[in-house]
């Protein structure tokens, strides 16, 4: 921003913030889901890339998906972690509820 005072009262700081990209329909969402075991101390984890939307759905879709699978994981930085290999599960609830492009990787 680089401005300290302005004395226009008109004036509008400038930023390059783009904010959050509203969430796609679940139909256009094209989601991964993999398994990974790299850096978590040889434990298995389905992740789940791709979302492109708010945090505020991911983290809903992520609290469903615990939910359904009955176990602990998380979502955050457009990726949700779900503890264990859950891929197929995961795969067939994501189909149920519309996101058409869900994949296993």
């Amino acid at each position: 921003m680089n401005v300290v005072y302005s004395t226009n009262p008109n004036f509008q700081y400038e930023t390059d913030d783009a904010g959050e990209a509203e969430t796609l329909p679940k139909e256009k969402q094209a989601l991964r889901i993999s398994l990974d075991k790299r850096n978590r101390g040889g434990k298995k984890v389905t992740l789940i890339t791709g979302f492109v939307g708010e945090d505020e759905d991911l983290q809903e879709l992520g609290k469903g998906l615990k939910v359904k699978c009955g176990v602990g994981g998380a979502a955050k930085d457009g990726e949700i972690i779900i503890q264990g290999d859950f891929r197929e599960k995961i795969c067939e609830i994501l189909r149920k509820e519309g996101y058409q492009k869900a994949k296993i990787i």
